[in-house]
């Protein structure tokens, strides 16, 4: 029986990780997929759709749009970690811990860190790009 207790252990991390990233998405859909039931029972019955019904239908199709407001809000956020990784390791030259952090040393990430900050930069400069061509506002 003890035997088991790291088998389970592994299941459990990596199935809670596995229903985070995957049970939002498929909740969704099960939401969405009972609405177009309950609509399409609605109609095969003759019965006409409501007002909300339809505004809401439309709704769920141009939430997912591209936006001029959105391109910019996701820039700033990649713009700000990009920046953030940089001044990270700037901060952590000048302090002299570039030899790492604890007494016995560690890896060195000075130059290594804002060569990663250029990723998040570069992809939050692309976004704020996109929001200058993008013609759809909130």
């Amino acid at each position: 029986m003890e035997d088991f207790i790291p088998i389970f252990a592994i299941f459990a991390v990596f199935g809670s990780i596995t229903a985070i990233a995957f049970g939002p998405s498929w909740l969704k859909s099960r939401e969405r997929r009972d609405m177009q039931a309950t609509v399409r029972a609605a109609i095969e019955k003759g019965q006409p759709l409501p007002p909300e019904v339809i505004e809401a239908l439309g709704k769920e199709a141009t939430k997912n749009l591209p936006s001029r407001t959105r391109d910019i809000r996701r820039g700033i956020v990649w713009l700000a970690t990009g920046i953030g990784i940089a001044v990270f390791s700037l901060i952590n030259d000048l302090t002299g811990n570039s030899d790492g952090w604890g007494p016995h040393g560690g890896p060195d990430f000075d130059g290594d860190l804002l060569g990663i900050a250029a990723i998040p930069v570069t992809v939050g400069l692309a976004y704020l790009l996109l929001s200058f061509f993008n013609k759809n506002k909130d």
